[in-house]
């Protein structure tokens, strides 16, 4: 197929305009478009925050909308949601200061969700921002959505007890990582933390120490969802969250279900992106992804109208891709979760023994080891495609199956002793012991060491910790090199503990670059990332990539709207319905 080229609509300021290529599919199975970008633009025209949504075409009122998912969400609470479930869940009960229009196919829009607009940058310089607040958004109980429940909501996101959400809104007001230091919730919550006023019910302003160009992206997390005092349970708040949004729940029974049904008091008018087709949503809890997946492949009953929330699993792909009947009942779509080997710099201080590692990967057999094309895509840059502005490039070209005589001419006759921390799940087991093989045929010497899997994602994130190489993904928080470089290897951010750098990488230069960038309108941050993400690794190579996730998922018969986020590779609800 010919590329797309995607393009600016009146009233708004691209982000980038980018080719996507489209892959043929000549064969029976279906095709991931592993090369597609997604396409931003910034909505300047407040018409483009408005509603009601466009109608989704064959949707009807009624019905129950079941999701089947393995793990169950562990709380609603918009200022503790951090997981693709819980970021797709939630948006359903709660609205945020701004939002994505996704068709699903990579061509977004931000616009302004409880606010008119995506925000106004005051004296153009990204330091003071306002948003004005929607006439006509209600609470679940009918009383109006003002800018004081917003920042109500924001300033709780301060309280250590709620950790878990993001921290970009806490980080920038504070100036510092260490914010619940600089502000106490819990001794001010009749205040506001420094830099967040509300002039006005209508109002909401923000101002920094230095320039925050990508405010209106971090405002789209659930994390400015509002909330009244009176109405704050604090950490039980996720078990009976107040609702802002198209639905409310009315039965959380904790790691089994959850009821969501109508909110009567939400304004089609006010929203641009939701719907309110389904009479409730299910969320059910339990099943494993292969019960869920074959249950909704037999189309029986309730299943029906259900989506299996998790990725079909390596042991289906092959019948669900071969199946013809299911291809209408399938979503298969690239994802924004990149997978690296990551390398302690603290640790492999040798740049020719990390370029070695790069070298000596196959990416092809990985890839193979996880279920086939319908699982994993492979990858050689630090941000995925999914970013807007990717550049693709090959630091360290190895071919699909690694170059292990070029990791040995590195190494100079060196047999670097490695130790691989490796969570004791049996998907992880298989890549390190796939990954093993790929280094010890390129002159190292490798010793899996296991973590287990309920504590790895602490333990990575502690230095020191005592592993020379281990797995680790990363999906950005919005498509913008912003929420990808300087938070994975972004020196100055290094703590004891809560590390997202887990490279431990620091460069003077690459800091000072980050802070360059981070001063750009967004809409020019682009070709900057991507320039800056070669110059990392073929500088530096402080990871090796591996693969992108592919999301392949299927649903029953009578389940539509569904489709595959944009930002996060996990489906979206907003369109959902129940089809007759």
């Amino acid at each position: 197929m010919r590329p797309r080229v995607a393009f600016a609509a009146s009233g708004a300021v691209a982000l980038v305009a980018a080719l996507s290529a489209c892959p043929a599919n000549t064969g029976g199975n279906p095709a991931v478009d592993s090369g597609r970008q997604p396409t931003g633009v910034l909505a300047t025209d407040p018409k483009d925050s408005t509603g009601p949504a466009p109608e989704v075409a064959g949707a009807r009122r009624g019905g129950t909308f079941t999701v089947l998912r393995e793990t169950p969400l562990s709380h609603l609470d918009p200022q503790r949601t951090y997981s693709f479930a819980g970021l797709m869940a939630v948006p359903l009960i709660a609205r945020s200061l701004t939002t994505w229009k996704d068709d699903g196919a990579g061509n977004l829009m931000l616009v302004g969700d409880l606010a008119e607009t995506p925000g106004r940058d005051v004296n153009d310089d990204c330091r003071v921002w306002e948003f004005t607040v929607k006439d006509g958004v209600r609470f679940e109980d009918g009383r109006p959505v003002t800018a004081r429940e917003i920042a109500y909501g924001i300033a709780r996101s301060f309280d250590p007890d709620l950790a878990g959400g993001p921290t970009y809104l806490q980080e920038w007001l504070a100036d510092t990582p260490q914010y619940d230091t600089a502000w106490d919730f819990k001794a001010n919550r009749t205040s506001l933390p420094p830099g967040l006023t509300t002039p006005d019910g209508r109002t909401l302003r923000f101002e920094f120490a230095r320039p925050r160009c990508d405010l209106p992206f971090a405002a789209s997390l659930p994390a400015t969802a509002p909330l009244p005092p009176d109405r704050d349970t604090g950490v039980n708040l996720g078990n009976a969250p107040f609702s802002s949004g198209p639905y409310q729940v009315t039965r959380f029974r904790a790691g089994i279900e959850i009821v969501m049904e109508r909110n009567e008091h939400w304004d089609a008018a006010t929203d641009p992106v939701r719907h309110q087709y389904p009479d409730r949503f299910v969320w059910s809890f339990g099943a494993t992804p292969d019960a869920a997946a074959n249950r909704v492949i037999a189309d029986s009953g309730a299943d029906q109208s259900a989506l299996s929330w998790d990725y079909v699993p390596a042991s289906l792909v092959a019948r669900v891709a071969g199946d013809a009947a299911l291809r209408s009942r399938t979503l298969l779509s690239p994802t924004p979760s990149a997978n690296q080997l990551v390398i302690n710099n603290e640790r492999v201080t040798d740049l020719r023994v990390r370029q070695a590692l790069n070298y000596a990967i196959d990416r092809e057999g990985l890839v193979k080891v996880l279920g086939g094309p319908h699982v994993a895509v492979p990858m050689t840059t630090l941000m995925p495609p999914a970013t807007i502005g990717h550049r693709a490039y090959d630091g360290y070209p190895a071919g699909p199956n690694g170059d292990p005589e070029k990791a040995r001419e590195l190494l100079g006759g060196q047999r670097p002793e490695l130790v691989l921390g490796a969570a004791d799940s049996s998907v992880e087991q298989q890549v390190a012991t796939q990954l093993k093989g790929n280094l010890e045929r390129a002159g190292f010497v490798i010793t899996i060491r296991n973590i287990p899997d309920d504590a790895k994602f602490d333990e990575i994130k502690k230095r020191g910790n005592p592993w020379d190489l281990y797995l680790s993904s990363w999906a950005a928080d919005w498509p913008s090199g912003a929420s990808i470089l300087p938070v994975l290897y972004d020196g100055r951010a290094i703590r004891a503990t809560g590390n997202s750098n887990e490279s431990y990488f620091d460069d003077p230069t690459i800091n000072a670059e980050f802070d360059r960038i981070l001063a750009l309108p967004p809409s020019e941050q682009g070709p900057h990332w991507a320039q800056l993400d070669e110059r990392i690794m073929r500088e530096h190579a402080p990871v090796v990539p591996l693969y992108v996730d592919v999301a392949y998922l299927v649903h029953g018969s009578k389940a539509g709207g569904a489709f595959v986020s944009s930002v996060f590779g996990y489906p979206s609800l907003v369109n959902a319905h129940v089809e007759p």
